[in-house]
């Protein structure tokens, strides 16, 4: 169930005003006053910490003196509460392990199961949902926290809200194809919009749309019918080269966002005018100044901003478009047409702020952010903007399942955006999977095997709830929530989806410019279009199937303020994963989880693929799909994985104690890295080490690993990130004898960068592996998959026994042999090659033969006695005299004979 209204019906839940002055509404409790410290905590007092909501918290410590644990309660009394359903929820944080709280929130008689805090800035919020049977008066309601000695952690934004409609009539849910849960709270101004930008490059490619009875229709009737209410469409300056080809993306220029617009308006429908203010795409990742106002002056953009979108808009509003609401850019994290710093950005939101409002005051101005998942980005943004007196609005964020954490936290963020910036909120982009098939030969970005969430079955059914719950996470801020857009529902494939024909879709991107980007956007941005241009990467999240027939699915925009049910099915059988180290039996699930339409999920018996399992025995270390067979239609597959086994602790930081891990800043550094939860940003599972700082990043992250086996080990560390112009990036590895090391770097979101060291001799069982991460202010990123094995056996070398100098006596040369230098000319003619003559040298006194490289023999492979060798080496010598005496004496008589 969940909030109808979001109203908070407890006083200075925030704990704003101060909780000890005398006509406070808190009451405190505790076990012993002594030993507990219950301060009002101002959030600015620590410079580290990432605030909850406002200024102040409840803070907490339990004296490190007290002999035994303590728990207090903090409460507050509602004197009349009416019979119905309620929420109850506050926001927790504090030490783990020892030093950890355990926190229940109660109402009345009823309690929450207790909740273990998680460590320095990991807020979660604890809740608990109670039903009222009738009117009560004096209703106490509050937390409950217990810990041992040591134990600290704040409390913030206490809530109670209503469960109820409030005797609002509720409507049936109709019968459908799939279920849609109703959305409480969504009131008929609530913005129900799809950005369908690229439809008119689409329907010059041939891409035709129908209606839910087949027959062709205008797209924009289909949505209206649908429940959509507002179109967005983007807007770039110039998308066109010199030569008048178009960069693609649909080609959006002011001419066809009026085209768009006359059509949604003639549906009945408001119009979002997304001014990217660039000729192409504008992203946290690139926000690229027009070509036409490249050199000028902040001065002079300003000036070109304002004109541009003051005569943009006049052109759309002359037209008979019904404009609703303009956008300032797009995704402007860090930058805007070519500007990075906040100040110049800021001057030039308002220059587009004064423009709009000049037109009509009544439209909407908003501003659009992305990365919801980031703690304390979107606050920081906000205050920046309020810092330099920025008018508009709307916050409007993107929120993509796949990456942007979760719906509970996105409800967080637009909630403190709207609470302490009196602003509006929406999300400005969203989608969903409805199947993983590409149908236009251009991959898709979504689904991925790693660095993406997957909460929803990738189907139909899944994309629906997908949707739903973000209309509901947005309605829950209250009042302040104002719409949800669905991006780019109509980017289906052009050609025939059915026999890819990936040249001839080429063709047609090119010529109608109705893929994401044309080979000629490689002038304008040549490191991203110039490398990857192609088609649609989102065909597979459109609300229509790839031959243009409107999906279930896009009848979402209705069923949110009815519901709608469907007949009972399974939608997605589960795959699995299964991670065995080498030698261990292999045991496969004997269920798997199928999810119904519904939401409900049962687990179902499976049969696994014995002859692939034995396959996989036989073959050892590497990765397997196993098939599986479930009764009925449906099959499954486990990933199964056979690895050596891997010595580092918490490897992904998937478990909660992380205290085998110790990071470190330089002294005067504050910490800008820990374990965070995020799949979208984590290799495997949920978590990952997560790192960014507005000033400089300058952190070590490092285990010691004790009682290995002797022998060799191979380590390795995967890392992706981004904004790390200057860095220095390492992973390495200390043994007692050696320091090994190698670099790594950062190469973009979830482009993982797997770094290595091989051969690390590891002799006394001991090793410390790490990372050491230093870069450029506003450098991010993650670390993940730290993996130490072992791969080959170490032997201690064998001293070579002493030479036996009674039993091996080495014969010297007496004062007459010649040394090489005293040898006779002549000599190297002889007739002795290299080897003989490396002999010959051996009993100068300088024998070559030492210890660790005895002379071997090739032919025999065997040593010979020393007594032996230097006895030959003698009778060598003495032959080489005899025939240079021979040869003298023919010599002489040869020429005695003329």
């Amino acid at each position: 169930m969940e909030a109808a209204s979001q109203e908070n019906l407890l006083t200075n839940g925030g704990f704003e005003s101060d909780i000890w002055s005398e006509d406070s509404v808190w009451e405190f409790e505790s076990s012993d006053e002594e030993m507990i410290d219950l301060p009002y905590f101002a959030y600015e007092s620590d410079e580290w910490i990432e605030s909850d909501e406002g200024d102040y918290a409840l803070k907490y410590w339990i004296n490190e003196v007290s002999e035994s644990g303590q728990l207090f309660s903090v409460s507050q009394t509602i004197e009349s509460l009416p019979a119905g359903n309620y929420e109850v929820s506050v926001h927790s944080m504090g030490g783990e392990n020892q030093e950890a709280g355990h926190v229940e929130v109660f109402a009345g008689d009823t309690t929450s199961d207790p909740v273990e805090t998680k460590g320095y800035n990991n807020w979660e919020t604890i809740t608990l949902q109670f039903e009222v049977t009738e009117d009560a008066s004096n209703f106490k309601l509050g937390a409950t926290v217990s810990g041992e000695p040591t134990a600290y952690g704040y409390l913030d934004s206490f809530r109670l809200v209503s469960l109820d409609d409030g005797g609002k009539e509720v409507p049936e849910p109709v019968e459908a194809d799939i279920f849609v849960e109703r959305v409480d709270g969504l009131d008929g101004d609530f913005i129900k919009g799809v950005d369908v930008s690229g439809i008119l490059a689409l329907e010059d490619s041939g891409v035709a749309f129908y209606n839910e009875d087949g027959q062709e229709q205008d797209i924009f009737t289909t949505l209206a019918d649908a429940g959509v209410n507002y179109v967005r469409v983007r807007v770039w300056n110039d998308p066109y080269d010199a030569e008048g080809n178009g960069y693609g993306g649909g080609n959006n220029d002011v001419a066809k966002a009026i085209e768009i617009g006359k059509r949604a308006t003639e549906n009945g429908m408001k119009l979002l005018v997304d001014f990217h203010y660039s000729d192409f795409w504008a992203d946290p990742g690139k926000q690229q100044t027009p070509k036409a106002w490249e050199g000028l002056s902040l001065e002079d953009k300003k000036t070109a901003l304002y004109n541009y979108t003051k005569d943009s808009l006049q052109e759309m509003i002359d037209a008979g478009v019904d404009v609703g609401m303009v956008q300032i850019g797009n995704e402007t994290n860090n930058a805007m047409a070519g500007e990075t710093n906040w100040t110049n950005i800021s001057q030039l939101f308002n220059e587009g702020s004064k423009a709009v409002r000049d037109i009509d005051s009544e439209i909407l101005v908003a501003l659009h952010f992305t990365n919801p998942e980031s703690a304390g980005r979107y606050d920081n943004i906000a205050s920046t903007l309020a810092d330099n007196k920025v008018e508009y609005d709307v916050f409007a964020s993107s929120y993509y399942p796949f990456w942007h954490g979760t719906l509970e936290n996105l409800t967080a963020e637009l909630t403190n955006i709207a609470e302490n910036y009196d602003k509006q909120v929406m999300v400005a982009e969203t989608s969903y999977t409805f199947t993983s098939e590409d149908g236009d030969g251009h991959g898709n970005t979504a689904p991925q095997d790693s660095g993406q969430t997957i909460n929803y079955p990738v189907s139909v059914q899944g994309q629906a709830t997908a949707v739903r719950d973000v209309f509901e996470a947005v309605a829950n801020v209250g009042d302040a929530g104002i719409g949800v857009f669905y991006w780019e529902p109509a980017w289906i494939p052009v050609g025939d989806p059915d026999n890819i024909d990936l040249e001839h879709n080429m063709e047609l991107w090119e010529e109608h410019g109705s893929g994401w980007a044309t080979s000629y956007a490689s002038e304008y941005d040549p490191e991203d279009a110039g490398e990857w241009y192609g088609g649609s990467a989102v065909d597979n999240q459109a609300l229509f199937d790839f031959h243009g027939h409107p999906l279930s699915s896009l009848n979402v925009f209705n069923y949110v303020d009815t519901g709608a049910v469907a007949p009972l099915q399974i939608d997605q059988v589960k795959d699995v994963s299964v991670t065995v180290t080498l030698g261990e039996e292999i045991q496969l699930p004997d269920t798997v989880t199928a999810v119904y339409n519904d939401g409900s999920q049962e687990p179902v018996a499976v049969t696994w693929n014995q002859e692939q399992i034995d396959q996989a025995i036989a073959s050892g270390e590497g990765s397997y799909k196993i098939d599986g067979k479930i009764d009925g239609e449906y099959t499954v597959q486990a990933s199964l994985t056979i690895e050596p086994e891997n010595f580092v602790s918490n490897p992904s930081f998937e478990e909660s104690d992380t205290s085998m891990w110790e990071i470190s800043f330089p002294e005067g550094v504050g910490p800008h890295a820990s374990v965070k939860e995020n799949r979208s940003n984590s290799r495997t599972g949920d978590y990952s080490l997560d790192f960014w700082s507005d000033a400089p990043v300058d952190f070590e992250v490092k285990q010691t690993i004790t009682d290995l086996e002797p022998g060799y080990y191979n380590l390795s560390m995967f890392i992706q990130g981004g904004e790390a112009a200057e860095s220095d990036m390492e992973l390495f590895a200390n043994t007692s004898d050696e320091q090994y090391q190698t670099e790594t770097h950062v190469d973009g979101w979830v482009n993982w960068v797997r770094s290595e060291i091989d051969e690390i001799l590891v002799i006394d069982g001991s090793i410390t592996i790490g990372a050491s991460i230093k870069a450029s202010a506003e450098a991010w990123g993650t670390l993940d998959d730290f993996y130490l094995k072992r791969v080959g056996d170490y032997q201690e070398p064998q001293p070579d026994p002493e030479p036996d100098a009674e039993s091996n006596p080495e014969p010297k040369p007496d004062d007459s042999t010649p040394t090489p230098e005293q040898q006779p000319d002549g000599q190297e003619e002889s007739g002795l090659d290299k080897d003989e003559s490396e002999l010959s040298g051996d009993n100068n006194g300088e024998n070559d033969q030492n210890d660790d490289n005895p002379p071997v023999s090739e032919s025999a492979g065997e040593k010979l006695p020393d007594a032996a060798t230097n006895m030959s080496n003698w009778m060598v010598i003495g032959l080489v005299f005899i025939l240079v005496g021979f040869s003298t004496i023919l010599l002489l008589r040869k020429r005695k004979s003329y």
